[in-house]
């Protein structure tokens, strides 16, 4: 079907609210999604809910996690960290030219993937039947969502998201302002993991495409290849 753009939203949040810990967009959720589609001949443009420099969550730095999928080189290109130095903020990017959008995650999300802005754009790929893909907690920004029809994007939909039986392993439950995977319980038809956590776990549900966790961020890339072609 030719050659597809596709958008990539990241946070804007580089602190948790309460404890002042870092935090950000967890960087191999976008490496390993920005290389499978790249890799098939296809563009990727990064933006962030408020604009500017892309915070990263320093956890998703350290050794062996930044090794995982090849995260390591992509940090180690000058070329590829140019584009988290200054990206456009979600409401100066023309949606109309993507095919679909990546909800990135990353811990910052839960603070401002609530965003009414987020919360349009993700309507928008919806409401004209596009893509609309998310991991980790990028499903923050599928929260909510409300659609043309009147219907909640989420309703009666199957999807996955970071369980708290992961918040707990990532010892994140005090600093986090929410169960992400209550959430999704609640406002979607059906809520699911992988059996072991931080284990590869995608959902396609339609144009709905969603991962568990960080090593679920390139079975995603994959699935929107496969909704694409």
């Amino acid at each position: 079907m030719g050659r597809m753009k596709f958008l990539a939203l990241s946070t804007s949040v580089h602190r948790y609210t309460d404890s002042g810990i870092h935090t950000g967009m967890w960087l191999g959720e976008y490496t390993h999604f920005y290389d499978v589609l790249t890799e098939a001949g296809h563009e990727v443009t990064l933006a962030s809910v408020d604009g500017g420099a892309v915070p990263i969550d320093p956890v998703s730095l350290k050794t062996p996690v930044i090794q995982l999928g090849g995260t390591n080189k992509r940090y180690e290109d000058p070329e590829f960290m140019n584009q988290l130095d200054d990206t456009p903020a979600i409401t100066d990017v023309n949606l109309d030219e993507f095919a679909g959008i990546y909800l990135i995650g990353g811990h910052g999300t839960m603070f401002d993937f609530a965003n009414d802005d987020v919360k349009k754009a993700v309507a928008h790929f919806a409401d004209a039947d596009k893509i609309v893909a998310a991991v980790c907690h990028g499903p923050c920004g599928l929260l909510d969502v409300t659609l043309a029809n009147g219907r909640m994007l989420l309703d009666g939909r199957h999807v996955t998201g970071y369980s708290w039986t992961e918040e707990k392993l990532a010892r994140r439950t005090e600093e986090v302002p929410f169960s992400l995977e209550e959430k999704l319980r609640d406002q979607a038809g059906e809520y699911t993991t992988a059996k072991i956590p931080m284990t590869k776990h995608v959902i396609v549900d339609g144009n709905l495409i969603t991962g568990q966790n960080p090593t679920s961020a390139a079975g995603v890339g994959e699935a929107v290849l496969e909704a694409w072609g």
